[in-house]
């Protein structure tokens, strides 16, 4: 009895990119994956503090650097935001993943939720060509001072893919459903159900009472 051959599948490799990262500081932690190999960001950690924007409870702002920045260390690699102050801490490293790809960088849910510490240009976008330390530019929502240690988990940061797209000037129509609507205005108006020649010519937008 002849045997039955069965034709085997080559298998071939999925490609993955890589993000490589470069260490300014021996030091400075690695990104890592917060949970498991599938997880879509890494924590990035606070390793220095380069810049801190504090109020001291009044209307200035104070823009603090160097020996400035000592009365906000409460300890050695221990120091406060107190609300709405923000601080730009640095990673001690380069990041990039290739052409194609930004980095964003995106608050840490526990953070935000517990401490009131976000991120203020969420999400911020780090250039593939960007070969400068990433910064994490920070910010305390809370009505608590709050204590940022470096060496513990800041941020994330998320390869994301671009289109890598040209600029062309153009005559663009404004004969479309939408036209110039902005602002909300297509939300309230569908759901005040107001048509478009009484809201363009019948409501004064400078009213309380207003669609816009």
């Amino acid at each position: 009895m002849a045997e039955s051959k069965i034709d085997k599948k080559e298998t071939v490799a999925t490609p993955i990119n890589t993000l490589k990262v470069e260490k300014l500081y021996e030091d400075a932690p690695l990104p890592v994956k917060p949970k498991t190999s599938t997880d879509s960001g890494f924590d990035v950690f606070a390793h220095n503090v380069s810049r801190i924007y504090a109020h001291f409870g009044s209307n200035n702002e104070i823009k603090l650097e160097g020996d400035a920045m000592e009365g906000k260390f409460v300890e050695s690699g221990v120091f406060e935001l107190q609300t709405n102050e923000r601080a730009l801490i640095g990673t001690g490293l380069k990041m990039t993943v290739g052409p194609g790809y930004e980095l964003q960088v995106r608050p840490r849910s526990g953070n935000a939720l517990k401490r009131g510490l976000t991120v203020v240009n969420t999400p911020g976008t780090i250039d593939e060509a960007y070969r400068g330390e990433v910064g994490i530019i920070i910010t305390n929502t809370s009505r608590q001072t709050q204590r940022i240690v470096l060496g513990e988990a800041i941020a994330q940061v998320v390869p994301i893919k671009v289109e890598l797209i040209e600029i062309q000037e153009t005559t663009l129509s404004d004969e479309t459903k939408r036209k110039v609507d902005g602002f909300g205005s297509t939300s309230n108006r569908e759901k005040f159900n107001i048509p478009d020649e009484i809201f363009n010519t019948s409501i004064n937008k400078s009213t309380p009472f207003n669609f816009m």
